[in-house]
């Protein structure tokens, strides 16, 4: 059984500390920005050896990666009741602006850590990155209870589509200063209506009709 190394604070604060590392480090890049972030720093804010820091995460791109798991746990929280009966789009604009709520408290840092793994002299974080949204369509998909199963050739299609509708969205996200997300809630619910009215058309083709229209 593995165990959760948990560090009481001054004040009695048990935080696990994965959590209180990962939390003392976005608030250091909300100050210095991402590609500012030391670990040492990091350590020593926190009172920590860097032994304690690193049995935690190997270096910073893994807090990072800690950090957009909460995305993850986002999309797949308790859905609201009745959320199997709404429609497929509903479904997916709900798990998507989930993501995107989780991160939008800190929505800059979490954008400057994107960008941090998408460097070109970064080329260690690119192929795990892609993986890393592989792995967010796939839950995704699972949040949104689609019913095509892993591997079929529309769930093929679907991920295609959602890959691209993601990326997407995640360029408007980047950069929208609207309250509440406005500007990237209409961007979304604009896309997956366009989607949605493409279907009507196209019997029997559900997956094309979020390929054409997603892209």
């Amino acid at each position: 059984m593995s165990m959760i190394s948990v560090h009481r604070d001054a004040r009695g604060d048990e935080t696990p500390l994965g959590e209180r590392i990962m939390m003392e480090a976005v608030r250091q890049g909300e100050v210095e920005g991402w590609q500012s972030v030391r670990l040492t720093e990091v350590a020593a804010r926190l009172e920590l050896p860097m032994s304690r820091l690193l049995a935690e995460y190997r270096d910073l791109d893994a807090v990072a990666n800690a950090w957009f798991r909460r995305g993850w746990q986002a999309m797949l929280d308790e859905p609201p009741e009745g959320f199997a009966d709404w429609p497929e789009r509903s479904r997916l604009e709900h798990c998507l602006l989930a993501w995107f709520g989780a991160f939008a408290a800190h929505r800059r840092v979490t954008v400057q850590m994107l960008c941090h793994k998408a460097h070109p002299p970064h080329l260690h974080t690119w192929v795990p990155m892609l993986f890393d949204l592989s792995r967010t369509i796939q839950w995704l998909r699972e949040a949104a209870r689609l019913e095509a199963r892993y591997g079929s050739r529309r769930a093929q299609v679907e991920e295609v589509a959602l890959t691209a509708l993601f990326m997407a969205t995640l360029a408007v996200w980047a950069r929208d200063d609207s309250d509440n997300q406005a500007r990237t809630r209409r961007f979304l619910e604009k896309r997956l209506s366009r989607g949605e009215g493409w279907m009507k058309w196209v019997p029997g083709s559900h997956a094309k009709a979020l390929d054409e229209d997603m892209i």
